[in-house]
């Protein structure tokens, strides 16, 4: 892992231990794929030793599913924990399977959708969600399409490295753009370019409008449809699903979003969240519950967390 590519300072001893879990984490990915599918059920349990994810991912089913029994809540967030154990997993087939081996996992439609739009030259925001096959899906995506890809860079600086690495290898000639990188994304839309964009995240009250997302107030993002005029971009929704079972993966592009932007905030944003609600609650055991989805709160509210 450690060639001429790799930053000299990344080589000094102090990350001696990440290249060392790196390494592993490259072997664990090397078998079959039934095993690691089953290593992750066994291993799920272990995801309660982190309290902070685990309330964070309680709080989340109780306010996103009140409809549901205790115990059916209970059952959901097991689900969750093993889907959340696999996407490790799932991550290190993503960065280290050859892709012939990656063609044996999954299927693919709605191509025809991005097809249209590369023939007419126009870019597109490809919206996406943090679901837990959200590296792997990325990775399928790109035996099809050459895509730049939206990302948010991590603390440790070896891990950050492989990130940026392993995911431009999934769309060849694609560059990964940091999140805040506002100019980048859009001289890049406008050059045509097709671009994996997720926000469903909190990122405080700032360039945020409060959107029902399954019925809970959320500082959701007013940047995509601002995003997807500036850029001249069409808005095209993409989402994949792992199969029960271990049976592999469904990847899905969806028709593009009509009329839109409006140039309502509002309006737009919600439009995004009745689309991730919708395409969610097809499989909310996948989705990545355990994040604070709705730390930010509207004036006068109690935190949630």
């Amino acid at each position: 892992m450690s060639d001429s590519r790799v930053p000299r300072h990344l080589l000094a001893p102090r990350h001696w231990p990440a290249w060392l879990l790196a390494g592993l984490w490259y072997l664990l990915a090397q078998l079959p794929y039934r095993l690691q599918w089953w290593l992750a059920r066994i291993l799920a349990p272990l995801l309660k030793l982190n309290k902070k994810r685990l309330h964070q991912a309680q709080r989340n089913l109780e306010l996103c599913f009140p409809e549901l029994t205790d115990a059916e809540r209970d059952k959901l967030l097991k689900e969750n924990m093993a889907s959340t154990a696999m996407a490790l997993f799932e991550t290190g087939i993503a960065w280290f399977w050859p892709k012939w081996r990656l063609r044996r996992l999954y299927t693919v439609k709605g191509l025809e959708y991005l097809d249209e739009t590369r023939r007419e030259g126009q870019g597109v925001l490809l919206l996406s969600m943090h679901f837990t096959t959200l590296d792997i899906g990325c990775a399928m995506l790109g035996e099809y399409i050459n895509y730049d890809g939206m990302y948010r860079p991590h603390s440790n600086p070896v891990y950050d490295y492989l990130q940026k690495m392993r995911r431009r290898a999934y769309a060849p000639g694609g560059v990964t753009i940091p999140r805040d990188s506002v100019r980048t994304l859009i001289s890049r839309l406008r050059q045509g370019r097709i671009i994996w964009y997720a926000p469903d995240r909190d990122l405080g009250p700032k360039n945020s409008v409060f959107v029902p997302f399954f019925g809970v107030k959320a500082a959701t993002l007013s940047a995509t449809g601002k995003l997807a005029q500036m850029g001249r971009a069409q808005v095209i929704p993409y989402t994949q699903w792992r199969l029960p079972g271990g049976r592999g993966y469904e990847l899905v592009v969806h028709p593009p979003f009509e009329n839109y932007p409006t140039g309502d905030e509002y309006e737009d944003a919600r439009r995004v969240n009745a689309f991730m609600e919708q395409e969610v609650s097809r499989c909310p055991e996948q989705y990545f519950w355990a994040q604070p989805r709705f730390k930010t709160r509207p004036p006068g509210e109690e935190p949630i967390y």
